[in-house]
């Protein structure tokens, strides 16, 4: 199972709202051009995002601009924000048949440690802030130099 680009490509476009804040109008196009997508994906999860609570947006060319520090902001925040927070992690297939000793069975073997799973994927994100993030990029954008 495979969550979808929503989770990446929103992380890229905060770490851009870090690294090139107050050097650039941070449009939906030059967003897109970083990331490498059209525009309206970028405005679709930009939107997402400020609902959330993230980031601003102005309407037109204003840009986009953090909402909060990057210090505040989580990867389990830019998640819960595209991917929702009763987001799946495994989708379970629907009917598994009850008269199977294995089918009448599987959720009660399985439910407890998916869920387990799920908490261990968001207490990871929720580890590893924005700033974090940006100061990595920072080194390795000095490094390259």
């Amino acid at each position: 199972m495979q969550f979808s680009s929503r989770f990446t490509i929103a992380v890229h476009i905060m770490l851009c709202l870090v690294r090139f804040g107050g050097e650039y109008k941070l449009t939906s196009n030059f967003l897109a051009g970083s990331v490498n997508v059209n525009p309206v994906i970028i405005r679709k999860i930009l939107g997402q995002l400020k609902e959330a609570g993230l980031v601003d947006v102005e309407a037109g060319v204003g840009g986009a601009s953090l909402r909060k520090t990057p210090q505040e902001i989580t990867l389990q925040d830019i998640f819960f924000a595209v991917e929702g927070q009763e987001q799946q992690l495994f989708h379970f297939h629907e009917q598994p048949n009850p008269a199977c000793p294995v089918g009448k069975r599987v959720h009660l073997l399985l439910d407890a440690k998916l869920a387990a799973a799920k908490r261990a994927l968001e207490n990871s994100l929720r580890g590893v802030t924005l700033q974090s993030l940006a100061n990595e990029l920072a080194e390795d954008e000095s490094r390259k130099r």
